[in-house]
């Protein structure tokens, strides 16, 4: 019997690719922290590569082996450079951690002083770095600067590694919701390609080890995704609320995961009403934790920066100024700091009235609408980065696993009785043919 190469002549593909990425990384950023993952990172990309190369002329099945590649890469491209820089860091070298990190710190240490993690404006005029004084992140981000307000700067108090096995903990927790062993949840080929998205993609890989700040929230959708799947939606309301609490961009992904748990296949087999109450409970649950109290004391701090500066009023000028649509339009448009926000207002009811007249009706659907809505508002927003496409392409990585986990359930009889060792497996997957998503099946 014949097994398919193509999913080691994808990793050969994706890993090589990687490496160029890496490669021109080191070589032409004018960032320090970036040219110093690029370095490491291209030592990662490359060995990988050439073992996947190595892999494509031996027998039999793989899998086992393209996980343990998986894994080394994933350690050499983020978690060995980020650890790198955070001890650097720690022992003064500059330029070894992005403006994020500083802005996240210095957050927690003004919660824990004063009860609330934001200057006001005319404070952050007057600072040397008046950028280094805004946070337009929602309150709870703080949390991840508290390790190097109460102990100091150590590379183990380094808001990075909390980013870090923030997202570690919600892939791993996402990885065993869609798992249950062979025709009962998602296969493991789409598994390992969604954890390559986060931790290995060039992109993600990159974010990771340089400022980090996304990748929890984008983690935690996953998560929250996950729970719908397996219809606990006070679970899904909890994920989705943390990441909430932590940025923005969760918000619409709420809504999405809102509108699943009303219409979604799954909704007639238990009342809506019920299932949305309890979702909602969840989701308030971070929520009220960290704004009220924030608000409270300090609600004006909150308005300079995460209303006035995200809508590009505040006393400095985002960074966030990558040549997309939305910035394009507002810088070089008469107008167009009116036309770009209305663009994305327009878009936005347009994906309102879409989602009502065709909402999401499995999770997996759900990832989709959440990549999709996401890429729009970054395409058209005044302020944005090309980093911020880590969002779709996270979603898009887990879109796999939970499309496949809907086949693996339906067709859970095709595997019953099968050994649960890998040899059978991939067998009887082989024999059984293309699943009912294609697409699923060709990234396997």
């Amino acid at each position: 019997m014949r097994v398919s190469n193509r999913p080691l002549i994808i990793d050969l593909v994706f890993y090589s690719v990687a490496a160029l990425f890496a490669g021109a990384t080191a070589l032409w950023t004018t960032l320090d922290s970036h040219a110093q993952w690029g370095a490491i990172a291209f030592g990662g990309y490359l060995p990988a590569a050439i073992c996947i190369a190595i892999l494509l002329t031996q027998p039999g099945p793989v899998w086992r082996r393209r996980a343990l590649v998986a894994l080394g890469t994933a350690l050499a491209v983020t978690a060995i450079p980020l650890v790198f820089m955070a001890i650097e860091r720690a022992t003064g070298v500059s330029g070894r951690a992005q403006e994020e990190v500083l802005v996240v710190e210095s957050s927690g240490a003004r919660l824990l002083d004063t009860g609330s993690p934001y200057l006001h404006a005319d404070a952050i005029a007057a600072l040397p770095e008046p950028l280094l004084g805004y946070n337009p992140y929602q309150p709870g981000m703080a949390l991840f600067g508290v390790p190097a307000a109460l102990f100091g700067e150590h590379w183990w108090t380094d808001a990075r590694l909390y980013f870090l096995l923030a997202a570690v903990a919600c892939a791993a927790a996402a990885v065993r919701l869609l798992s249950g062993g062979p025709g009962s949840g998602a296969g493991k080929g789409p598994l390992l390609r969604a954890v390559q998205a986060t931790f290995i993609f060039p992109v993600c890989a990159l974010t990771f080890a340089t400022g980090g700040d996304d990748m929890p929230v984008v983690a935690l959708m996953v998560l929250a995704l996950a729970f719908a799947h397996r219809e606990r939606t006070l679970a899904a309301g909890l994920a989705i609320g943390a990441a909430a609490a932590l940025k923005l961009f969760a918000w619409p992904a709420a809504v999405v995961i809102g509108f699943l748990v009303l219409y979604g296949s799954h909704a007639s087999s238990r009342p809506r009403g019920v299932a949305m109450r309890r979702y909602l409970a969840g989701f308030a649950v971070p929520v009220a934790v960290t704004m009220p109290p924030v608000l409270a004391v300090d609600a004006r701090g909150f308005f300079d920066n995460v209303i006035a500066y995200g809508l590009g009023h505040g006393v400095v000028t985002s960074p966030a100024q990558s040549p997309l649509p939305g910035f394009l339009i507002a810088e070089h448009l008469p107008g167009g700091e009116l036309i770009a926000p209305a663009l994305l207002g327009l878009a936005a009811l347009v994906i309102a009235a879409l989602l009502w007249t065709r909402p999401p009706v499995s999770a997996a659907s759900a990832a989709l609408w959440c990549a999709g809505g996401l890429s729009t508002a970054f395409m058209l927003m005044p302020s944005t980065r090309f980093g911020y496409l880590l969002y779709p392409v996270v979603l898009l990585g887990w879109w796999l696993p939970l499309r496949d986990a809907i086949a693996g359930t339906a067709t859970g009889a095709l595997f019953t009785g099968v050994a649960e060792d890998e040899t059978a497996v991939d067998d009887l997957e082989y024999e059984t043919g293309p699943g009912p998503s294609m697409a699923v099946e060709w990234w396997r």
